[in-house]
C-alpha cells in the first residue's frame, strides 16, 4: 500500500512538470524508480512509457486548446513520428550499453537549457532591476514546415523509446528553437502529441522481453492524470518567457541528470 501512494505521488509530481513543460514525465518517473524502487534502467524505462499509454494529458491538452495554444495539425504530425521511431529506441535500449548516448543527451539538454534560461540575461536585468525583455516571438505556418515538425517527431521517438521520456524532451525545445513557436503554445502541441499511446510498439517490446511491471505504471498514470491539469493551469497563467525561463532551469537539472545517473547506478549496484 505505501508504495503505491509513492507511485501515485510520483505521477502527480511528474505530471505537473508535464503539464508545465509538455513533457511526458518520464524524465521524473524513471529516475525514482530507479533510485526508490531499484528498478532496472530498462524496466523503469518501459513502466514509464506503459504510464503515458493512458491519455494522461487529456485535461492539460483541452486547457491548451481552450486557450488557443494548441497546433493540432502539428501534435498530430510529431505523434505519427513519434509512433514509428519508439520501437527503434527500445530495441537500442535492449541491445546496446546507451551509458554513451545518456551523456550526449544530457549535455545536449544542459546546452538547451542554457539558451532557455539565459542566466546571463537573467543577471544582468536583476543587476539593472528590471526585468529583460525577450524578444518577440513570430509563429511560422505549420504548412510550410510540415517536414521538420516530423523529422523532430521522429528524432523524439528515439529518444522516448530508449529513456522512457515521452519525447517532449526534445519536441518542445525544437519548436522553439527551430520553428519558433511560442513557449505556451509549443507546451501544448507537444502535450497534443503525446495524447495517443504512441509508445505502444516499445511498450509491446520491453514486455516481449520481460521488463515491464504494469502494477506499477497504473498508480503512476492515474496520478499523471491529476498533475498534469495543475501544470497546465498554473503555465497558461504565468508569463511565456516566465515558462521559457523556468523550463531552462529543468532542462538544466535533467541533463545533469543524464550525465551522472550512471554514476548512480553504479553505486546501486555495489
Amino acid at each position: 500500500m505505501e508504495s503505491t501512494i509513492i507511485l501515485l505521488i510520483t505521477g502527480i509530481g511528474a505530471g505537473v512538470f508535464s503539464g508545465m513543460f509538455g513533457i511526458g514525465g518520464g524524465v521524473i518517473i524513471v529516475p525514482i524508480l530507479m533510485v526508490f524502487f531499484l528498478f532496472s534502467p530498462t524496466e523503469a524505462v518501459s513502466t514509464s512509457l506503459a504510464a503515458l499509454l493512458l491519455p494522461v494529458g487529456i485535461f492539460a491538452v483541452i486547457s491548451y486548446y481552450r486557450n488557443g495554444l494548441l497546433d493540432v495539425r502539428a501534435s498530430a504530425i510529431l505523434a505519427f513520428g513519434l509512433l514509428i521511431t519508439t520501437l527503434i529506441g527500445s530495441v537500442i535500449a535492449l541491445n546496446l550499453p546507451g551509458e554513451t548516448l545518456k551523456q550526449v543527451y544530457g549535455g545536449f539538454l544542459l546546452y538547451m537549457g542554457w539558451r532557455f534560461a539565459e542566466p546571463r540575461k537573467f543577471w544582468a536585468a536583476l543587476r539593472q532591476h528590471h526585468p529583460a525583455t525577450p524578444p518577440p516571438i513570430s509563429e511560422v505556418a505549420p504548412d510550410a514546415v510540415w517536414y521538420t515538425i516530423l523529422i523532430v517527431g521522429l528524432v523524439a521517438g528515439v529518444f522516448s523509446g530508449m529513456f522512457g521520456i515521452g519525447g517532449g524532451a526534445i519536441i518542445v525545445p525544437a519548436l522553439v528553437g527551430l520553428l519558433k513557436y511560442d513557449q505556451k503554445r509549443a507546451v501544448g502541441t507537444s502535450l497534443g502529441a503525446l495524447l495517443p499511446p504512441v509508445g505502444l510498439p516499445a511498450v509491446i517490446n520491453y514486455y516481449q522481453a520481460d521488463q515491464l511491471n504494469l502494477g506499477a505504471a497504473l498508480p503512476v498514470a492515474i496520478g499523471l492524470a491529476a498533475g498534469a491539469l495543475i501544470g497546465a493551469r498554473v503555465a497558461i497563467a504565468l508569463p511565456s518567457a516566465t515558462v521559457k525561463r523556468l523550463y531552462g532551469v529543468f532542462l538544466l537539472g535533467v541533463g545533469t541528470w543524464f550525465i551522472v545517473q550512471p554514476l548512480v547506478e553504479a553505486a546501486l549496484t555495489r
